[in-house]
């Protein structure tokens, strides 16, 4: 713990660590207002202010305002912070800084279930059912075959890429026999991410699933710290290192399939943000997962604006953080091998 206190106490701002805190929890607020004038319709701040608190202002322009960008924006948010927080706590457990959200097949079991709930015609609702459904699913199966053989970090990280892999064919497996024509396009496009399709029926579940999800990962601050121990350092110390671990992965799974079943599969947020937090206020978990949250929905609000106003037609989300998270990873992947001293 001593180790971790001098670590986080090495930031390089020149500010107290709770300050920065609060700073980049309360950043995403400025971005998500300067994000509701933007679109194929600019609106002035004038009448986005008037829309939120009831002012004079015409009734196309409140619409849009409240109806259409306001939830998809905090959907933005919350689905930022829940990858975020995800990866702080997936890397935290299994001691990897390369880790993410995704290592236990969540993405992976999410998408089948959209993609059978399209072939099924399930309808909007449906689709987001079963994409939780399947999110939990992979990960649960991921968990329990880890825990059959032993619970170990490395049987847990084999068992999610299996998992993954499994899901993965059977999302093949549905777009093989889906409509080429109506089906197959949709699936395709879930997959590859967005939120054009967000509405406020969206946003309570996945508002409730994210306040349990944080809410419990911060309950948890000082054991997850433990867990970046050894194991054997953690159980010393009288921590039940194999419970700990799993419901953090429950609590991280939860915060990932609710925000994968609203979004679609959206990579790299989890892996990058947290590596930036980290940089910024240190490894203790106190401030490690609120600065995570306030960071990813900082970062997803602002990868959602390009996503929307760039182009005509509206760019999956998964391509844009694929474009900037694939070379950050593979800078902190080389980063990673020098620091071990080559391949290993």
């Amino acid at each position: 713990m001593r180790a971790l206190r001098g670590r986080a106490e090495h930031t390089f701002w020149p500010v107290g660590r709770a300050g920065l805190v609060l700073g980049l929890c309360l950043l995403p607020l400025p971005i998500l207002f300067a994000s509701l004038l933007l679109g194929r319709m600019g609106l002035g701040a004038r009448d986005v202010w008037a829309s939120l608190f009831g002012g004079a202002v015409p009734e196309t322009v409140r619409a849009l305002v409240l109806r259409v960008r306001l939830p998809r924006l905090l959907a933005a948010a919350l689905v930022g912070a829940n990858l975020a927080v995800s990866g702080a706590a997936f890397q935290g457990i299994f001691r990897n800084p390369l880790v993410e959200s995704r290592i236990l097949g969540v993405s992976a079991g999410a998408g089948f279930g959209a993609a059978l709930a399209m072939v099924l015609r399930s309808g909007p609702a449906g689709i987001q059912i079963l994409a939780f459904a399947g999110g939990l699913l992979a990960a649960g199966l991921a968990v329990t075959l880890g825990s059959a053989f032993g619970g170990g970090i490395l049987v847990l990280v084999l068992s999610g890429v299996l998992v993954s892999s499994f899901f993965s064919s059977l999302v093949s497996l549905v777009k093989y026999f889906a409509d080429p024509y109506v089906q197959l396009p949709g699936i395709t496009f879930w997959l590859m991410g967005g939120l054009s399709a967000v509405r406020w029926a969206d946003i309570l579940p996945l508002a409730v699933a994210s306040a349990i999800g944080l809410g419990g990962l911060l309950l948890l601050r000082w054991r997850l710290n433990l867990l970046t121990l050894s194991e054997a350092e953690a159980q010393s110390l009288g921590l039940s290192v194999r419970r700990l671990r799993f419901l953090t992965v429950a609590l991280g799974t939860l915060l990932t399939a609710a925000a994968v079943s609203v979004s679609g599969v959206v990579g790299w947020v989890g892996l990058i943000v947290p590596h930036a937090a980290r940089a910024l206020v240190g490894p203790d978990h106190l401030f490690l997962i609120p600065a995570s949250a306030g960071l990813g929905a900082a970062v997803l609000l602002l990868f959602d604006n390009i996503a929307r106003t760039t182009l005509p037609t509206e760019i999956p989300l998964d391509i844009l953080t694929g474009l900037i998270g694939v070379p950050v990873f593979f800078l902190l992947f080389m980063r990673q091998i020098k620091r071990g001293g080559g391949w290993r």
